[in-house]
C-alpha cells in the first residue's frame, strides 16, 4: 500500500492488492495501449490523459471501464485487466477508482467524444508529465508511475 499526496494535496491511498477499498467502486480510470502505443484522451477541461470516469447505475466497474474507453477515444478494448484500486479523501467527499490496462483493439472515428477532443496516441509517457501543463492533474502523482511500474512488471 501506497500514501501520497495528489497535486491538489489530497491524501490518496494506491494499492495493487485486490479491491482493498471497495468491491463496488464508482469510479474506473483505463491505462490502455494501441498498436504497441499509449493510449489516452484529450479532455476538454483537463488536457491530456488515459480515459476513465463514473460507474452508472445498474453497471459494473469493468463494464464503465469498457464503455468510457469507447466514449471518450473510439477505443475497442480487447482485453481488460484489473490492476489496482486508489482511493481520494478530497475535501468534499472520498473517490474510490478502479485502475485497469486494456489492450485495444481497434479505433473507431465518432462523430462526438464524450467529454473529450478523442483519441491521442504517445510512444511513450514523457518523463516530466508531472509539470507539462497539456496534461491533466490525473496523470501528475504517483498513481501513474507506479501504476505503469505495475503494468511493466505484469505485462510488458
Amino acid at each position: 500500500m501506497y500514501r501520497f499526496f495528489d497535486y491538489y494535496h489530497n491524501e490518496v491511498h494506491l494499492s495493487f492488492e485486490d479491491h482493498p477499498f471497495s468491491t463496488n467502486p464508482k469510479h474506473v480510470w483505463v491505462i490502455c495501449r494501441y498498436e504497441n502505443k499509449w493510449l489516452l484522451t484529450k479532455h476538454s477541461d483537463r488536457g491530456y490523459e488515459f480515459p476513465g470516469g463514473k460507474v452508472e447505475a445498474n453497471e459494473t466497474a469493468v463494464a464503465a471501464a469498457i464503455r468510457e474507453v469507447k466514449e471518450e477515444t473510439g477505443g475497442i478494448v480487447e482485453t481488460i485487466n484489473y490492476i489496482g484500486q486508489y482511493k481520494v479523501a478530497g475535501k468534499e467527499r472520498t473517490i474510490v477508482k478502479n485502475i485497469y490496462y486494456a489492450i485495444i483493439s481497434e479505433l473507431i472515428k465518432q462523430e462526438g467524444y464524450f467529454e473529450t477532443y478523442g483519441p491521442i496516441l504517445l510512444d511513450e509517457i514523457p518523463e516530466g508529465v508531472q509539470k507539462d501543463r497539456r496534461y491533466s492533474f490525473i496523470m501528475k502523482d504517483e498513481v501513474l508511475q507506479r501504476s505503469l511500474m505495475e503494468i511493466k512488471k505484469r505485462f510488458l
